[in-house]
């Protein structure tokens, strides 16, 4: 198959979140599998040009009210990738929209206010480069708000009798990452779109007389997934759908959720450079020297008989973190002084939250905290912790659960989202499970079980040592995510056959 990645990220040319990982590393496992994949990015300012390699000629994309944009194309292969059969990835170079700091927004503004013509530009864009290199992917896979009008595009404009011609036989998946960022903007800046307004109200823009980019993804795209079973129930409630799950109940047919995978030759401790030594469930040594040289890291006491509780996230209120360091209600504080552990975190987010980790820092000795994010610091962390607290209000699939797991350090996750399919609740009758959850997130149920944990760390080492070697065998490789999606992609084809016929 022929497979477009349409996505606003991807490592390691730009990244916020889980996003630019997960379509960096399924293109490369959809690769594996005898698949031609390539990805369209924006080239933003960050992105170095001198290292890739420009396509000539200008490439021109038709907007509304008349207007041509035109754009410079940039290419080079995906690290990873063999020559063989490499992802392609190329870089949409247009300067006003990608020429700045930032991907959606930087400090001074935190949403760019040409967000929505940025991207609706970009969604476009995507069909020109196809003809500009005279490649017709059989499949159009776009990821999240900032690709939704991708699928819009194919179902209103190009796949239609009388258009341009290519993608007549050309499907469209839409990945939701997290339902909770929709590109919900005034509906003024629709007829930059080219269309007319009958697609305003047919392909689902509509959302209270403004502009709903994701929500016309919903609506045009031939299948829907997104990246865990259980967080694909989840946003088919009003508790999580965000308002769209009424179109996911209706589309429930073509609407599945796949479980992301992980990047074994980044995230594996058995052969981890970032790590001060590497180690295996054969032989844990490496993990214990890891803890030595986090304590060190962090200004923390030595000690291996201290459980720590290590931490890497975004700093907002979906990941859970008002409930845990909300200003005189969140339980980090009682944590701390009542049991008898230290905590790491690292991380940044909203202002609140990091001042408020900074000041617990300031007045705890087993608590420290480096606002900021550096890889090597995440890996030594995932390494060098006892537990992992993770208790997000909702997490579509989470990965440090899973790097967690891999590493020997237990979670302690809310039963959401991906976190279900992944963690199996430590039960105290049987010995089993791979972390310990809870169901309602509040200030006093993290407490809870943050104690639940260390106890069973003092009481019961044995069960410790066992639940670590259960989470060090699960299998998370993306090979049998990319199969899933191949089989989603086959269902999409087949029945488009039929229509087209």
């Amino acid at each position: 198959m022929k497979i477009l990645m349409v996505s606003s990220e991807a490592v390691p040319w730009a990244k916020t979140g889980g996003l630019a990982d997960v379509v960096s590393a399924l293109s490369i496992a959809l690769a594996k599998l005898g698949h031609d994949v390539r990805i369209v990015i924006p080239r933003y300012y960050s992105i170095d040009k001198d290292n890739l390699k420009q396509i000539p000629g200008e490439m021109g994309t038709p907007m509304g009210n008349g207007i041509e944009e035109w754009s410079a194309v940039y290419t080079t292969n995906m690290p990873g990738t063999t020559k063989k059969n490499p992802v392609k990835v190329y870089f949409i170079d247009h300067e006003i929209f990608f020429g700045r700091d930032g991907i959606y927004g930087n400090q001074m503004e935190t949403d760019f206010i040409d967000n929505p013509r940025r991207f609706i530009y970009f969604s476009r864009a995507a069909f020109q480069l196809c003809r500009k290199i005279g490649w017709y992917p059989d499949v159009l896979h776009a990821h999240d708000w900032p690709s939704a009008v991708t699928p819009v595009y194919l179902k209103y404009a190009e796949r239609v009798p009388g258009s341009a011609g290519g993608f007549e036989n050309t499907v469209s998946v839409l990945t939701i990452h997290n339902l909770g960022y929709q590109g919900i903007y005034h509906k003024n800046n629709f007829e930059y779109s080219g269309f007319g307004w009958d697609v305003f109200y047919n392909a689902g823009f509509e959302d209270f007389n403004m502009m709903n980019m994701l929500k016309a993804g919903l609506y045009s795209a031939d299948k829907l997934n997104t990246v865990s079973p259980n967080y694909a129930e989840e946003t088919k409630t009003q508790f999580l759908g965000f308002r769209q799950d009424g179109i996911l109940r209706y589309r429930s047919a073509d609407y599945c959720g796949i479980l992301n995978g992980i990047d074994l030759d980044v995230w594996n401790p058995a052969k981890d450079t970032l790590l001060p030594q590497t180690y295996s469930k054969k032989d844990m040594s490496g993990k214990a020297k890891a803890k030595e040289v986090l304590q060190e890291e962090f200004g923390l006491a030595v000690n291996p008989n201290v459980p720590v509780i290590g931490m890497v996230t975004r700093l907002t209120d979906q990941k859970g973190l008002g409930e845990l360091f909300g200003p005189t209600y969140g339980s980090a504080w009682s944590i701390c002084k009542d049991m008898n552990l230290q905590m790491v975190i690292l991380g940044t987010g909203e202002a609140w939250c990091e001042n408020e980790i900074l000041s617990l820092a300031s007045r705890l000795p087993n608590l420290k905290a480096k606002i900021g994010y550096s890889e090597k610091l995440s890996h030594l962390i995932e390494a060098g912790s006892d537990f992992f607290l993770m208790p997000s209000l909702y997490e579509p699939c989470g990965l440090n659960q899973m790097y967690s797991l891999i590493y020997g350090t237990i979670p302690i996750v809310r039963s959401t989202g991906g976190l279900v399919d992944t963690v199996e609740n430590f039960n105290e009758k049987t010995g089993s499970g791979t972390g310990f959850m809870f169901d309602y997130l509040s200030p006093s149920s993290i407490y809870d079980t943050v104690g639940w944990a260390v106890w069973a760390w003092y009481n019961k080492p044995e069960i410790i040592k066992k639940m670590r070697e259960r989470g060090m065998s699960k299998n998370f490789s993306w090979e049998s995510s990319a199969k899933k999606y191949i089989k989603m992609y086959e269902t999409a084809l087949e029945a488009i056959e039929p229509a087209q016929s």
